[in-house]
């Protein structure tokens, strides 16, 4: 036997067998805290989501038959939301990828891509004509994922963050110092 043979042989072995099926309500709490070691606020601000408890139980609430996790012997090691979007006035459905994450071990092992086909497709038997993505213009290796996926033509989209702890640290000296005039 050839040593690339061998080699193929031992990936194939250590490659882990993930199932991916639909997430229950007792997956929140794993995919919560899978979620909070990967999307942290100071890696990752956003103007209209940030990952906390209410994310992932609105998400799951609204949308469950679009919220999926993939197990490798009964451990959950990855997980995405979706939703579909109808827009008034348009026959197209659009599929929207809100989140997805992965264990840190098991990425690059093809356990995105399983849990993206998989959204996929049931978005395809949804009538969704068009799926959309976003995340960080400088998060390379999901822009690299998503390009495999077959997304293209990004669109740039700005927005600015002001940290207003200092103010109000001001605001609340104030309000301490009107209170005690009173």
């Amino acid at each position: 036997m050839t040593e690339n043979k061998i080699n193929n042989q031992e990936k194939k072995k250590k490659s882990p067998l993930i199932t991916i099926r639909r997430m229950t309500i007792d997956d929140i709490a794993s995919v919560f805290h899978l979620g909070e070691k990967l999307f942290t606020l100071e890696i990752s601000p956003n103007l209209y989501r940030t990952w906390d408890e209410y994310e992932v139980i609105s998400n799951f609430q609204s949308d469950q038959e679009f919220c999926f996790v993939a197990e490798d012997d009964d451990e959950i090691v990855g997980f995405l939301m979706g939703t579909i979007i109808a827009k008034r006035h348009s026959s197209w459905r659009y599929g929207y990828l809100i989140w997805l994450g992965v264990t840190p071990s098991y990425q690059s092992k093809g356990v995105a891509s399983r849990l993206f086909f998989h959204f996929r497709n049931i978005m395809i038997k949804n009538g969704v004509r068009m799926l959309l993505v976003d995340t960080e213009a400088d998060n390379l290796s999901a822009l690299r994922f998503f390009e495999k996926m077959g997304f293209e033509k990004p669109k740039k989209h700005i927005y600015l963050s002001l940290n207003l702890d200092s103010a109000h640290t001001i605001y609340k000296e104030k309000e301490k110092k009107k209170n005690h005039k009173e």
